[in-house]
């Protein structure tokens, strides 16, 4: 196929697969900024309400391996639309949960949703966009990665206003039921690769996982058993005759790598900016939505943009304003305001990450075959979730929002130094 395939094809499939995208990272943004109410009308305690964020980013992070060869087994599209019913129907479950214990599950399966629908997602996109599209193709998709993570914040903060943190996990029942439909109708089905899955791989990386993040809140033992089923999971994989993770992949490793350190950027920044604006800067859940969009535009213009700039020296360059900006926030005073204090950094944070996350897309799935797409996308999602859920249960060891902000520009410094040797 040559890059006149997206003529013949359209770009329709495209936004219906980033409306999916959108929906994913929605997902996280739109509960951060409802995280004080969400714990005062549920009595959580600290601990209690960062899982119900990890809950989501962990059972997500840890399964997108399983989902993306999944795609690849039994069909990318069916795989699809699968992901996305379940991910409705635990949203629903979410918005009635009558206690945390309830909203957690829910949150835990919404992940496993976003685990299946996300990597077949991205997939879909890499088969159809083949070539020269695919830069253009991937500048939508990271506008739209940007716009969902401000634009949930925005739209957390006015339905949490208007209606209760409830309504920020019905709001996207419809969404999702209007993917399904428009799925069927504009994206075209995969043929199944067949094969088999690899369950013992796939049992020890989730537990390993699993055990993993979940230690790091404090419970070290279960560190120790993660990193054993970790290495349990590598030996397999050396043995499998179907191995989930193939020796072949090895040509994205470092990308993935980087995309782990830019998670742990990520998931910090949208947790800890809507809180710190509450808690210090004394801004509504509306306010904080507000003032965050100079950031989500940002994000969207530099993700569009990106495609079209060439040279080595792009991501680089991101990385560095990307730095400079969370160390330009950290510095904020509790007493700031948003023209003073907020806008500046927030722009240079936009176009950091806008760069970063369409470059490091393209370098995770350059050179990988159509019949490991689902599994590429697969391993690009996981390496970012894992990475952030790493680092948020790092960043909640530290004393203060300017402190975790710090310890974010430190993370991104890493990320210039790697990069540029990449």
């Amino acid at each position: 196929m040559s890059g006149t395939h997206a003529t013949r094809t359209g770009w329709k499939p495209l936004g219906v697969l980033a409306t999916a995208q959108f929906l994913v990272v929605l997902s996280t943004s739109i509960v951060n900024v409802a995280l004080p109410e969400i714990r005062d009308g549920l009595g959580l305690s600290a601990a209690g309400l960062t899982w119900v964020i990890n809950a989501y980013v962990l059972v997500f992070g840890a399964l997108l391996l399983l989902g993306g060869r999944s795609g690849d087994v039994y069909g990318l599209r069916r795989v699809f639309l699968v992901g996305t019913g379940l991910f409705a129907l635990s949203s629903l479950a979410a918005a009635v949960a009558p206690d945390a214990a309830t909203l957690i599950a829910a949150r835990a399966l919404q992940g496993l949703g976003a685990a299946l629908l996300a990597p077949t997602a991205l997939a879909l996109v890499l088969t159809t966009y083949p070539d020269t599209a695919r830069g253009t193709a991937l500048g939508v998709w990271g506008a739209v990665s940007g716009a969902g993570g401000a634009a949930g914040v925005l739209l957390g903060g006015l339905l949490t206003d208007l209606y209760g943190w409830r309504s920020v996990f019905a709001v996207m029942v419809p969404v999702a039921l209007a993917v399904l439909v428009a799925t069927r109708a504009m994206v075209r089905p995969s043929p199944p690769r067949g094969g088999r899955l690899d369950l013992p791989g796939s049992v020890t990386v989730t537990g390993g996982l699993v055990a993993l993040i979940h230690g790091l809140s404090g419970h070290w033992p279960l560190v120790v058993a993660g990193l054993v089923l970790l290495v349990v999971f590598v030996l397999l994989q050396r043995r499998s005759p179907d191995p989930l993770l193939p020796a072949r992949m090895r040509i994205v490793a470092r990308a993935n790598v980087l995309m782990a350190l830019l998670g742990a950027v990520w998931l910090g920044l949208f947790y800890y900016l809507p809180l710190y604006q509450q808690r210090e800067l004394g801004h509504t859940p509306l306010e904080a939505g507000l003032t965050q969009l100079p950031l989500a535009l940002m994000i969207t213009l530099a993700s569009w943009a990106t495609p079209r700039l060439p040279g080595r020296a792009v991501l680089p360059a991101g990385l560095a304003l990307l730095a400079a900006g969370l160390a330009w926030l950290a510095r904020t005073p509790a007493d700031g305001t948003f023209l003073a204090d907020l806008l500046g950094p927030s722009l240079l944070i936009g176009a950091g990450l806008g760069v970063a996350f369409v470059r490091l897309t393209a370098l995770a799935s350059a050179g990988v075959p159509a019949a490991d797409s689902g599994l590429a996308g697969g391993l690009l999602n996981a390496t970012r979730q894992i990475g952030g859920a790493v680092g948020l249960a790092f960043l909640t060891l530290l004393p203060s929002s300017g402190s975790a902000f710090l310890a974010c520009a430190v993370i991104a410094l890493l990320l210039l130094a790697k990069a540029t040797l990449l």
